[in-house]
């Protein structure tokens, strides 16, 4: 068994002359990467999804039509399938993963994600911890193969900050989810609730609205990283004629729901957030809400520590946290009861 496995593509030709994975140009800014991320390239397991050379050095040059393609699997990309003949190198990949065991599978780029995930969506998926869905029960994190980043030197500081998570990943086996409680169908007497028991006393509170044209659909708070409350104002499952399309049953709720609002941003903790001027100019320009004592910009102290690197808030919850993505997280509705 070894911590960390490493899968990438292909061989390319300096691969295919030594019949061993990442010895060409890739390899060494693998190698690289993996210095700058604390990993030693000698203790990990580094295999290919396919053990041969496309032509051209490109993996489309295998595809084949969906007719032809490997049972169960999804095309590599739209209308591009793996041919049945090649089913024996996922058979071999996968057997290789399940005498490593690792502890966390690195997966290079689109290929290897494909394989291990079923998935090829590098971009929006890369940097976050999921299970395997094929090769055996073990972690996997999706990152950039180092033949993008050498076509694409702005992929780098990523790619190592994503290297650098599966270092940490690479210690355990099991995935370890932070654990949260974000309640988000509050009643006023909740929000008061709510109010004194967690916001009150905060030492800082994070905020973030949602908005849909000129208006707020909803405003989150979040005094501590593992707790935090939506205050709803849209709502189009509601049908009712005096209160269509809000939250709230009537104008009065309304109102008193947004003198909360006013009063937490009121408080005088700190308070920062994501994109944070937006949300200020907003608040003050279409409800005449100013927050009090606002400190930071989670995007601005991001942008001045990787200026080159995305700073969309999905971007930065894959790269400082081991959450899974939020879109995936909306599965049940909690309640707030006091008493439990």
């Amino acid at each position: 068994m070894t911590d960390i496995a490493i899968v990438g593509e292909a061989w390319g030709e300096q691969e295919e002359r030594a019949r061993m994975p990442f010895v060409g140009a890739a390899g060494y800014e693998l190698t690289r990467m993996l210095e700058e991320a604390g990993i030693r390239r000698a203790d990990c397991y580094l295999t290919n999804v396919f053990n041969l050379r496309p032509e051209k050095n490109d993996v489309e040059s295998l595809c084949g039509s969906k007719a032809d393609g490997i049972p169960g699997m999804p095309p590599i990309k739209n209308g591009k399938y793996i041919p049945r003949k090649l089913s024996g190198e996922l058979s071999r990949l996968y057997n290789e993963l399940s005498s490593v065991r690792p502890n966390v599978c690195i997966a290079l780029g689109n290929t290897a994600t494909w394989a291990i995930l079923h998935n090829t969506g590098i971009s929006k998926i890369r940097g976050t911890i999921t299970s395997a869905i094929a090769g055996g029960t073990f972690k996997v994190l999706p990152t950039f193969h180092p033949a993008a980043v050498l076509r694409d030197w702005s992929l780098r500081p990523v790619t190592v900050l994503d290297l650098a998570k599966a270092k940490r990943e690479s210690a355990f086996p099991e995935i370890r989810r932070p654990e949260c409680t974000v309640y988000v169908e509050p009643s006023l007497a909740d929000m008061e609730w709510f109010f004194n028991e967690h916001l009150i006393s905060a030492r800082s509170i994070a905020f973030d609205i949602e908005t849909s044209g000129n208006q707020i659909t909803c405003i989150g708070f979040a005094p501590s990283r593992d707790i935090a409350l939506v205050v709803p104002f849209v709502d189009n499952r509601n049908t009712d004629e005096d209160s269509r399309g809000s939250y709230w049953k009537d104008a009065v709720s309304e109102c008193k729901a947004w003198a909360f609002v006013r009063r937490v941003l009121d408080l005088p903790c700190p308070k920062f957030g994501q994109n944070t001027l937006y949300d200020i100019h907003f608040l003050w320009r279409g409800y005449g809400i100013t927050v009090r004592n606002y400190t930071d910009d989670t995007m601005l102290l991001h942008h001045a520590l990787q200026p080159e690197s995305q700073k969309g808030l999905g971007f930065l919850g894959s790269v400082y946290t081991n959450h899974s993505s939020w879109k995936t997280m909306r599965t049940k509705v909690l309640t707030l009861n006091k008493d439990k």
